[in-house]
C-alpha cells in the first residue's frame, strides 16, 4: 500500500473557500489527502476583538485535535502574520509542532519564503481588507525589503463577505496592480477565490500569481516530502519554485 499523506489545515471558522480549493489542488494525488480544523475567525480588523481571534490558545487547541488524525504537517491557511507581524506566525509554528510533534507551515510563511527564494522585491497586493489592515500589512513587508505599493483592497471586514467577491472583481484587481516593474502578484486571502484563476491570470499578465491557498499547499507537500511539482493546472509557483 502506498504511503498516505494527510495535509492538516487549520481553518477560520467563517471561511468556505479554503476548503473545497484545497481539495481540488490536491485530488491528482491519489496518496494525498487534506483534513481540517476550524477554530473561530469571523471579521478582520484591528479592533481588541478581532485581534484577540488570532491568539495561540485557541489555535493550539485545534491543531491538537489535527494531531489525532496523525497528519504529516498542520498548516495555518490564513494570512493573519500580515497584519498581526510575521513573528506571530514563527511563534505559532514552534508552539504547534513543541505541543503535537508535528511540522507546522503557514500561508504567510510560505509565501514569504517564495518572495525569498524567487528574489521579488516589488510585487503588486490583492486582498478585500480595510484600509487599516491593509496598511499593517504593507509595513510588514517593507521591513522585509518587499514593496507592495501597487495594491488593491475592496474595504470588507465580514470573513465571510470575502468568498462572496466574484471571479471578474478579483481579475480586474489583479489587472490593476499588474504595473510596470512589478515581479509577481499575490493575493492574500485564504477566502477570496483567486485560487482557479492563477493560470488563466499568468497567461494574461505575463506575472507569477501566488495565491495564499496555494503557497500553503506547496510548502505543506514539501514539507510531508511530496513533489508540489506533482500539481497540474493551479499555477507556476507548483511547476518553478523549488
Amino acid at each position: 500500500m502506498t504511503r498516505r499523506v494527510l495535509l492538516g489545515m487549520l481553518t477560520p471558522s467563517s471561511n468556505t473557500v479554503l476548503e473545497p480549493v484545497t481539495q481540488a489542488m490536491v485530488a491528482g494525488l491519489p496518496e494525498v489527502s487534506a483534513h481540517f480544523g476550524r477554530f473561530k475567525v469571523t471579521e478582520i480588523a484591528l479592533s481588541g476583538s478581532a485581534l484577540a481571534q488570532f491568539e495561540d490558545a485557541e489555535i493550539l487547541r485545534a491543531a491538537e485535535l489535527l494531531a489525532h488524525a496523525k497528519v504529516d504537517v498542520i498548516a495555518w491557511n490564513g494570512t493573519s502574520s500580515g497584519w498581526l507581524g510575521f513573528e506571530a506566525d514563527e511563534r505559532l509554528c514552534e508552539r504547534i509542532t513543541a505541543a503535537t510533534g508535528i511540522k507546522a507551515t503557514t500561508s504567510m510563511l510560505a509565501l514569504n519564503e517564495i518572495l525569498k527564494t524567487t528574489g521579488v522585491t516589488r510585487a503588486g497586493l490583492v486582498t478585500p481588507y480595510r484600509d487599516d489592515v491593509q496598511a499593517k500589512i504593507l509595513a510588514n513587508y517593507a521591513s522585509l525589503g518587499v514593496d507592495f505599493s501597487n495594491e488593491r483592497h475592496l474595504g470588507l471586514q465580514d470573513n465571510f463577505s470575502f468568498s462572496e467577491v466574484t471571479a471578474d472583481q478579483l481579475t480586474e484587481m489583479a489587472r490593476a496592480v499588474a504595473a510596470d516593474g512589478v515581479q509577481a502578484l499575490a493575493v492574500v486571502c485564504t477566502n477570496l477565490r483567486a485560487g482557479p484563476l492563477v493560470e488563466a491570470l499568468e497567461r494574461e499578465l505575463k506575472l507569477p500569481v501566488y495565491d495564499t491557498i496555494a503557497t500553503v499547499v506547496w510548502k505543506s507537500l514539501i514539507l510531508a516530502g511530496v513533489d508540489p511539482k506533482r500539481v497540474e493546472g493551479w499555477g507556476s509557483l507548483f511547476r518553478n519554485v523549488a
